[in-house]
């Protein structure tokens, strides 16, 4: 925790969506098991990423009644192996880690698709994928003001409480009105996990930008159909987000089709793709979260817990 800053991890997750872009990754679509019994699932994350050469593996859990127990939502195990030989160099907690390049790619999204003299952020949830939203969307833009909300005034006032005293430079508020967070903001992020929209399209001013990181789980919906409908819409990796992300319901029912995608948001930034097209145009970023944003952190990450002598090492073969 705290062994690299928020702007590494924004550079190191645009990195990640890069090499996505160009092609020099090996990555499934993330693996499944949700539990009927309980609110979540588990998921599996393995991917290779060519340069700097690394793998890596994240093992993690998402049960969404934690906050009964004063438990996070989301823990996760995040593996990291020598890619030749497949050498475990580190096991170590991941939760830290996925929040902020989970919050980092909204950050990045924000930097090639919002527009350029965006003022005003709204964060949708505060659980910790809004903090790392914070922490990593502050210094992509100077904001004016960052509104934050969630459903319930307790949940408001303890991110507020948290969250104000690191960001001093900050003018942050809480809101349980979504209307009173979403109306007039230049980035919209959305970190809830919403079975039915809670954003309405009349809210969206023109020329917003929307990050959607919530749904990643089918039937999930954080956003209206119809901003779908106007925006131009990316992805981070289409073959999970047609299956998961938050244009997988609109297309389930027939709202749009993949031809209405712009595309991946990696082939924006290696300069194969157009992004935002003009000042009144409202642009949408769903991500559902890649293996890859793993794999391009967790060198640096080792790399500093080396250094500073953070962790135990064990001896895993014997000689």
């Amino acid at each position: 925790m705290g062994l690299l800053t928020p702007v590494e991890y924004v550079d190191r997750v645009e990195h990640a969506f890069r090499m996505h872009g160009l092609g020099r990754v090996y990555m499934e679509p993330k693996g499944h098991i949700v539990l009927d019994r309980y609110r979540g699932e588990w998921e599996v994350m393995p991917s290779y990423i060519e340069e700097p050469e690394a793998a890596a593996c994240k093992w993690v859990s998402i049960r969404e009644d934690n906050g009964m127990y004063e438990l996070p939502a989301v823990f996760s195990i995040l593996i990291y192996t020598h890619p030749e030989t497949g050498f475990p160099l580190a096991i170590c907690d991941g939760s830290y880690h996925t929040l902020m390049r989970t919050g980092a790619s909204a950050a990045v999204s924000a930097r090639w698709l919002a527009r350029k003299d965006s003022k005003v952020l709204a964060i949708l949830g505060t659980g910790s994928v809004g903090q790392g939203t914070l922490a990593t969307c502050d210094p992509v833009f100077p904001w004016d003001e960052v509104r934050i909300w969630s459903r319930s005034r307790e949940s408001v006032d303890r991110f507020l409480e948290s969250e104000r005293p690191k960001f001093p430079h900050l003018a942050i508020s809480g809101t349980t009105e979504v209307e009173e967070a979403v109306t007039g903001a230049d980035v919209i992020v959305t970190g809830t996990h919403a079975r039915e929209w809670i954003v309405d399209d009349g809210w969206v001013k023109a020329g917003a930008h929307i990050a959607a990181l919530g749904a990643d789980l089918k039937g999930e919906q954080e956003l209206d159909p119809r901003t779908l409908q106007r925006a131009r819409v990316f992805v981070d990796d289409i073959r999970q987000c047609r299956e998961d992300g938050e244009i997988s319901v609109a297309l389930s029912v027939g709202l749009i089709t993949e031809d209405d995608v712009a595309g991946e948001i990696g082939k924006v930034i290696c300069g194969e793709l157009e992004g935002r097209q003009s000042d009144d145009q409202v642009t949408v970023f769903d991500s559902t979260g890649i293996a890859l944003q793993d794999s391009a952190t967790v060198p640096l990450e080792y790399e500093r817990a080396v250094a500073a002598g953070v962790g135990v090492e064990k001896k895993m073969i014997s000689t």
